[in-house]
Order: C-alpha cells, then structure tokens, then sequence
C-alpha cells in the first residue's frame, strides 16, 4: 500500500498529477487543496502528498491529500453508502476538512448537497453515517506542525462535548467552549466542563 509520495512535479492536470518519486512516476488523482499545494512549488522544490490507494477491476488508482486529516475524512466519506471516490474528492475540493466536518455536525444538508453531484438523499445519507463519527479535533481543524490532525485535546474533549450536548448545546457550540477551556488551562473532563460552562 503506497501511503506517501515525495517527489518532483512533472506534470499538472486538472484531473491529475504527475509526481516523480526516485525516477518513477505517479498519476495522482489530488483534492484541491494538494493540487493547489503543488502547483505553487518551485521548480526545484519537492512536492509531497498523503496517499489512498484503490485497487478496482477498473485497475489501480492513487488519490493524493495536502494531510492526514484530509485523507482520514475521505475514506469516513467512502464508507458511506452511495459515495464513491468521485464523490468524496469532489466534496474535499469543493470545501475545506473543516467545513465538511461543521456541515455533518450541523446536520445542513443543503450546503453539503450544494456540491456538484452530491444530490439531496446523498447530503442526508452523509450526515446520519458520519453524525456522531467526527472529533472535535476534526470539527475544530486543529492539525499539528507536520499537518497531522491532533492527538491534543484528548478523550476528556470527546466527553466534554458529550456532555455539554446533553445539556442542550449544540456541538459546533460545545466543541468551540471546550477549546476555549483548554487554552483556559482545564485539563481534566470536569474542569474543562465548568470552565466551559462559564464561557457558554
């Protein structure tokens, strides 16, 4: 399983690039963000992508991500029913990481099936598959220095929404209040949730 490729860009399409790794090269099919990451190198820079590999009877397809956080959102989307890889590089480039996860959280379907081919029992299907599956990390798009989603916050953010969504807040709300009790310096579940509290 090819996970990662660095290399030369030698080639730019609008449906995929060519990547040069070690005299090799690679057609990846990229998001939007990692098109428009290596279409802005140099020509001596090296350009890198995270990498899902499909396996058809169609043959062999590479599809390419800007991060981690990204490619862990596509295959949540592919595992939907009805959503093929098309489909969910079509919504990675038409909206951010972020945004998909705020969309599915929020449960608003009609921004998510305002995505070219994306029709309206997709959007709903997406949303009720994935309620429930999306951190707060990913809600946030926090990502580290390497573009890696967070391993900070960890399960006490999880159980704080949680339980502030009991309450009656909404998730976007809630995760947004946790963020705003850890910068605060809570550090465990019930000092993040009386701090949040504080601040709803």
């Amino acid at each position: 399983m090819i996970g990662y490729l660095k290399g030369k860009v030698k080639y730019l399409d609008p449906g995929f690039v060519l990547l040069e790794v070690n005299g090799v090269g690679y057609e990846v099919v990229c998001s939007g963000a990692a098109f428009s990451r290596l279409s802005g190198l140099a020509s001596d820079e090296d350009g890198e992508v995270y990498t899902y590999m499909r396996v058809s009877e169609d043959g062999v397809m590479l599809f390419g991500f800007a991060d981690l956080r990204e490619k862990a959102l596509f295959l949540k989307l592919t595992s939907v029913q009805g959503v093929g890889a098309k489909m969910a590089m079509g919504i990675l480039s038409s909206m951010r990481p972020s945004e998909v996860s705020e969309t599915v959280a929020t449960a608003d379907s009609k921004r998510l099936s305002a995505v070219k081919g994306v029709g309206k029992k997709t959007a709903e299907r997406i949303i009720l598959e994935l309620h429930g599956k999306i951190s707060a990390d990913e809600l946030l798009g926090r990502e580290d220095a390497a573009g890696r989603a967070s391993s900070v916050p960890k399960g006490e953010d999880d159980d704080a929404v949680s339980a502030l969504m009991r309450m009656g807040f909404g998730k976007q709300e809630s995760a947004r209040a946790v963020e705003r009790a850890r910068a605060a310096g809570a550090v465990t579940a019930e000092e993040i949730i009386s701090l949040a509290l504080r601040g709803m």
